[in-house]
């Protein structure tokens, strides 16, 4: 088993987070339980950084908080010194009671509402990302009526798809995201934002992929925005002061997963990125990238206790959990693949193999297949890793089961940061019919 961080093995043969027993956690907090390995979760925001500080490249590292947003997360991000993106007023709204510094939020999404927008520009956010001709024409609007600038970025496609080991060069991207690159549409939001003294447009942004484990993608990304930028120089008076290549970075979810260190990640592209803007004599802009599941993925392991099993001679062992697609719902979505173990018998050798299904009424909701364990009794505790990204952030009320609590663990100490839902919370919005 490949173990990230603090996680490890302790002297009583148990699963350790964070020099936190797990079994302690969930008895102590319950189950099914979200637990984060915050030192992870520094060095990863750390690794990221290094790069840009060594190099002295102006730089911004924002964390794509729909991976997992909440309180917590926002101010541990905010600790570390991330930037922040947000793709909803929920978002930015957890973002302003979090604290966090309003010039470092950008602001993402394919179809951001007026109120969305109203939310953003009273707040003074850093920069908003604009998709689409409708939202360039509804910001103008609303700047005129409010008397107000903003940073804007443009999100463009630049017909690129990259996903782990594969990169697609698709011409013309078909995508609900962004302003084609190829076919002018790019170009003509660019002379039109720039005509709005309103705006300060800062740049481009695009974003290619994700679970991406080579930088080749991002590299002819890089090559192709900045071809363009040059083409803008000479032809619109546009220089960019921001080049923002957006996320994706992979993380290794099972052992067939071979992700580079994020150091690895920027360290290419910083380098690409200036040897473009050598060759055609253009200012060094600030370079922007953001990472979500790549910062917090591989740091979150989620405790389930098991309970009841079947057996199909012949065919498979299920044994069930007490949480499911309620608490990730990954593996039925995408068919995702994760691994775990026993967490109260880590290190004892598989003597079978089982399939863990989930609780809810689905016959779909199956957490992983065939997963090697030693012999497992009712009340053994399952460890499943790299949960932290979209588990908690797409977890639902399916079945009316309440959403889990999450625990932040490090050295030696656990916080309590969201709390489990009750019952009586799964009908606080409920109204009677008469």
């Amino acid at each position: 088993m490949h173990f990230y961080g603090s996680t490890g093995i302790n002297s009583k043969g148990n699963l350790e987070i964070g020099g936190l027993d797990a079994i302690d956690l969930a008895r102590e907090y319950g189950t099914p339980l979200y637990v984060y390995d915050v030192a992870l979760i520094r060095e990863r925001a750390r690794g990221f950084k290094q790069a840009f500080d060594e190099q002295k490249v102006q730089a911004q590292v924002a964390y794509a908080s729909k991976a997992f947003s909440t309180i917590a997360m926002l101010q541990l991000a905010e600790e570390e010194g991330l930037s922040l993106d947000v793709v909803s007023g929920g978002e930015l709204y957890t973002a302003l009671a979090a604290g966090f510094p309003v010039e470092r939020i950008h602001f993402h999404g394919n179809n951001k509402s007026r109120e969305e927008l109203e939310m953003a520009l009273e707040n003074r956010i850093g920069c908003i990302v604009v998709d689409n001709f409708y939202e360039l024409n509804l910001l103008k609007l609303i700047c005129n009526e409010k008397n107000t600038m903003v940073k804007i970025l443009l999100r463009v496609t630049p017909g690129i798809e990259a996903h782990t080991h594969d990169y697609i060069l698709t011409g013309q991207e078909d995508s609900k995201f962004g302003f084609d690159l190829q076919n002018g549409q790019a170009e003509e939001a660019l002379s039109a934002a720039l005509q709005f003294e309103n705006f300060d447009v800062l740049g481009i942004h695009c974003h290619i992929g994700s679970q991406i484990f080579e930088t080749t993608g991002f590299l002819l990304a890089a090559e192709k925005l900045i071809e363009k930028l040059n083409k803008w120089k000479n032809k619109l008076s546009f220089e960019a002061k921001v080049l923002n290549l957006g996320g994706g970075f992979g993380i290794r979810y099972t052992k067939e997963d071979e992700p580079l260190l994020p150091y690895q990640y920027v360290s290419e592209i910083i380098k690409e990125v200036k040897s473009l803007v050598s060759s055609f004599s253009l200012s060094m802009p600030e370079i922007w990238i953001e990472p979500g599941r790549s910062l917090v993925g591989d740091s979150g392991i989620t405790l389930y206790k098991i309970g009841s099993s079947k057996e199909v001679p012949g065919v498979r062992k299920y044994l069930a959990v007490d949480g499911g697609m309620s608490d990730n719902i990954r593996p039925a979505l995408y068919q995702a693949k994760y691994e775990a173990v026993l967490a109260n018998k880590p290190l004892e050798k598989a003597d079978e193999t089982v399939s863990i299904a989930g609780k809810c009424c689905e016959s779909g909701d199956m957490l992983i297949w065939d997963l090697p364990l030693p012999k497992q009794g009712d009340e053994d505790i399952l460890a499943v890793f790299c949960t932290g990204a979209y588990g908690y952030s797409m977890s639902n009320n399916y079945n009316r089961l309440p959403r889990p609590a999450v625990v932040f663990v490090e050295n030696g100490k656990s916080a309590l940061v969201v709390k489990r839902e009750t019952y009586e919370d799964l009908i606080r919005l409920d109204l009677p019919l008469k």
